[in-house]
């Protein structure tokens, strides 16, 4: 492996980082975990990056009270001349929480960063200083890139246990130090509340940290903050946040279960008073933006969209998808024709030109629901489709039409090293997909990964589509529906591309880290 070392950032975690992993838990939801220098602001709820590039990054925080963003950064972690970012004030009106885009950083290099939160009436006053690290982009493809994907946190009601652990997952991620975390949807279940105990097959019983926000289906936005808020409570989530840079998409939970735009939920649903879902999906796209350092979303951007491609280097392009913002409604998916599918129009034809363009000799497509498994919805009382495959394994029907002009469209490009990545259907699994096999032929074969839950129910293996001719080389699944977090089938996946070669590596661990399944992809090559 050329992946190059680190070898201070290991005392990081053991020393400042170490403060961040240690905060008391609240009791009750809305007060920030306790804080050392009492009256002062406090970053209780730990620190994050995201869409870190070769010279630049996002750093996110959240105070317990007005209070202004101070970030400061240094090649060491000692912080002997520090370089000093000013940022945001932060307010009620973020929910207190704030992000500082660094710019001009080194390439390649370990960044060791603090946030001070400053008295916006008196500047001197200053709570503890709360420490991270993160690597920026390497131009130099010999460093080689390390990430792990994974998605689905605190689903079915298996929320922050601390019987067992919390979300110990984080801690086996950790061990890794990648460069970053994908995270590909389904960050919170707002649709999802979180009981104190729940009954598990032995008899036993799981016990739940419990807030009032988490207590019933998010509907206001201090709910859905909430929900963000909820997870940071895990002190496994926040150590990993203060050492591994994320890339987050969404999915549909951070709303409400298979929702699309322009849906009205059945009177049927007594748990929601609110029953337009663009008035929801509108309040959690507001909490998502303040709870992530997502940087098409941070205050002035462009276009406020979640879906964006992120350079990691020569070796590897990310193109981060939002299957859910402009999709049409679920359906039977039957039609003979359908231009604005899963995607829509727009943002397949950026897909298209950001692939075309890209240079990188991987072209990892994080999409937050898998290509060629079948995930029925039956919310609305009906036999609806919610991802792409519909079942029937013929030619292309459905939201399948578009992502078939997607297929024919890299092939006839040229455009090699496209592996997909997923998460959603809350098992393990690898496909691959090639023509041979297909009742649509006109594509190049490739593979797609699917990992996941981080710390939610486990669910049997999804059926299976034909029609771009996927066979599951590997699949790890339970044969009961919800398995709980204590009954193990809990994934993540990691991605190694190593800088000589140029080999892509995928390893399919679950939650301890184990390797189930690997995988070696080779650079330039199609139809492996």
């Amino acid at each position: 492996m050329s992946h190059r070392p680190f070898p201070g950032r290991r005392s990081v975690l053991r020393g400042s980082l170490a403060a961040s992993a240690a905060l008391t838990l609240p009791a009750v939801s809305g007060a920030a975990p306790a804080f050392a220098l009492s009256g002062r602001p406090g970053a209780g709820w730990g620190v994050q990056t995201g869409d870190v590039t070769s010279d630049s990054g996002l750093v996110w925080v959240r105070s317990d009270r007005p209070a202004r963003m101070i970030v400061e950064t240094s090649a060491t972690e000692s912080f002997r001349n520090p370089r000093r970012w000013h940022g945001p004030l932060l307010g009620a009106d973020t929910d207190f929480t704030g992000t500082t885009r660094l710019r001009g950083l080194p390439s390649g290099e370990q960044i060791h960063y603090r946030v001070l939160l400053a008295d916006p009436d008196d500047p001197r006053r200053t709570g503890e200083p709360v420490a991270g690290t993160f690597r920026t982009v390497s131009p130099k493809r010999r460093d080689g890139v390390r990430f792990l994907w994974s998605g689905d946190l605190a689903g079915q009601g298996w929320g922050i246990n601390p019987d067992f652990g919390g979300y110990t997952i984080y801690r086996a991620m950790a061990e890794l130090d990648p460069d970053f975390f994908l995270c590909s949807g389904d960050n919170i279940y707002a649709d999802g509340p979180i009981s104190a105990t729940a009954a598990l097959p032995d008899g036993s019983t799981w016990r739940n940290i419990t807030t009032e926000e988490k207590s019933k289906v998010a509907e206001t936005l201090a709910e859905f903050r909430g929900n963000f808020r909820y997870n940071l409570l895990d002190h496994n989530l926040r150590a990993f946040n203060a050492q591994v840079p994320s890339v987050i998409q969404w999915d549909d939970h951070e709303v409400r279960n298979n929702w699309y735009p322009g849906q009205t939920i059945l009177d049927s649903d007594a748990r929601y008073t609110e029953k337009s879902v663009d008035v929801l999906a509108g309040r959690a796209r507001r909490a998502f933006s303040e709870y992530f350092p997502v940087s098409t979303l941070r205050p002035g951007a462009r276009d406020g969209r979640v879906y964006r491609v992120l350079r990691q280097g020569p070796l590897l392009d990310v193109f981060v998808l939002d299957m859910r913002t402009y999709r049409n409604a679920n359906s039977p998916d039957d039609r003979t024709v359908d231009p604005q599918g899963i995607l829509g129009r727009e943002q397949l034809e950026w897909l298209k030109r950001e692939l075309s363009r890209s240079r990188a000799v991987w072209k990892v497509i994080a999409s937050d629901m898998p290509l060629g498994l079948v995930v029925p919805d039956t919310t609305e009382g009906k036999a609806n489709i919610e991802a792409v495959a519909q079942g029937d394994p013929g030619a292309p029907l459905g939201r399948e039409l578009q992502i078939a002009e997607l297929l024919r469209y890299i092939k006839h490009r040229r455009i090699t090293g496209t592996v997909w990545l997923t998460a959603d259907v809350h098992h393990t699994s690898a496909q691959h997909y090639q023509p041979s096999r297909a009742a649509f032929t006109d594509f190049e074969p490739f593979w797609e990964f699917v990992s996941g839950p981080l710390n939610a129910g486990a669910f049997p293996a999804s059926a299976l589509d034909g029609t771009f001719g996927p066979e599951r080389v590997f699949v790890k699944a339970p044969t009961a529906a919800n398995v709980s977090p204590a009954g193990g089938y809990q994934f993540f996946g990691e991605v190694d591309i190593d800088g000589h070669s140029g080999e892509l590596t995928v390893r399919l661990r679950e939650q301890d880290g184990t390797v189930l399944f690997t995988r070696v992809l080779q650079p330039g090559r199609v139809g492996q």
